[in-house]
């Protein structure tokens, strides 16, 4: 049931995600779907990072229950555990251990120039915790516990990935080569989804208020078909890809993304036909696209004895191999192994 970690020749590729919501469509065709096909190429290794998730106030019966929907929806999507390694990151001590050791090794002034940290010290003015300034050094240790060739991120997460590999080479710098320094790792061109109701901003979990925005995984059929309906569309009534157009030009991007038709062959498809259709056809494509993934995650949600055996399993291995750079990192810092 574990993943088989034998296969050497294959570099190892490190992707974590919150669970302070499940996964919405933009996260899916933006990311998440690129992440299933990583397990061709790569070792992966996937976390649920729920000791991030606590720099914002939680509520702890709904994030304990999304950390482990994130896990069944993960095997939903396609995460095979006998190719990948999927886990939560509060069931791993050495990810806060090596935290704190690398926080030693970071600087004031790296952290203070954090783009997120600014942006989430305005959203949450009175929380603004020493958990949210350390973030990147946890994300750090996040990685660098598994010698990890590459990170797939996204343009936001850039920043953090960069002080990951000042970290990383800073440590190895007086202490010798102990860390792997990782890559970005720069996949196919995934689709940028933007919101239903707002299409000149990325679909984001933070407009949880706005549901019409966004549209979620697990969000039923009529539901999805409704969101589409009342999608924000433009004035005139051609249906293409346009500047002047965000609205159309989203529901395009993201009936192409889920069908793999190329845009011009859409917009042939759809000459003629009003707003009112074209949004219901969308909206019935993506419904249908995300049916496999809804059934999927039902049936693991009826297999309580598997999904928590998995877990154990998972969770076993995954401290193994964290402890054993965590130990290599102890004993380069001078602390006794005992």
């Amino acid at each position: 049931m574990a993943m088989d970690v034998s296969d050497v020749k294959k570099k190892i590729s490190y992707s974590a995600m919150q669970p302070t919501g499940l996964p919405h469509l933009g996260n899916y065709l933006g990311a998440l779907k690129n992440w299933v096909s990583l397990q061709d190429e790569y070792r992966c290794i996937y976390c649920i990072a729920n000791l991030h998730s606590i720099t914002v106030r939680q509520d702890p019966v709904n994030l304990r229950k999304r950390t482990r929907d994130l896990f069944m929806l993960y095997l939903a999507m396609g995460i095979d555990p006998k190719r990948s390694l999927l886990y939560f990151q509060s069931a791993v001590p050495p990810h806060a251990e090596l935290a704190w050791i690398l926080n030693c090794y970071t600087y004031m002034g790296e952290l203070g120039r954090m783009t997120q940290y600014k942006d989430k010290s305005q959203k949450h003015s009175d929380n603004i915790n020493a958990g949210l300034f350390s973030y990147p050094v946890l994300m750090s240790a996040d990685i660098l516990l598994y010698s990890s060739d590459v990170v797939p991120i996204g343009e936001d997460q850039r920043q953090h990935l960069e002080i990951c590999r000042d970290i990383a080479s800073r440590f190895n710098n007086i202490y010798g080569d102990v860390f792997v320094v990782p890559e970005a790792y720069i996949g196919k061109i995934a689709a940028r989804v933007m919101g239903l109701q707002e299409p000149e901003k990325k679909m984001s979990k933070s407009d949880g208020d706005n549901e019409n925005n966004l549209v979620y995984l697990l969000d039923k059929p009529e539901v999805i078909i409704s969101k589409f309906k009342r999608a924000v569309t433009d004035s005139g009534n051609e249906i293409k890809y346009a500047p002047d157009k965000p609205g159309i030009s989203n529901l395009l991007s993201i009936y192409c993304a889920v069908t793999g038709e190329k845009p011009e062959a859409a917009e042939s498809k759809f000459a003629g036909k009003g707003y009112g259709d074209f949004k219901l056809i969308v909206g019935e494509t993506v419904a249908e696209s995300v049916r496999p993934i809804q059934q999927k995650f039902n049936e693991l949600s009826k297999n309580k004895d598997y999904v928590d055996a998995l877990i154990r399993s998972n969770t076993e291995q995954t401290n193994a191999l964290a402890q054993r750079m965590l130990t290599k990192v102890k004993k380069k810092v001078g602390f006794p192994i005992v």
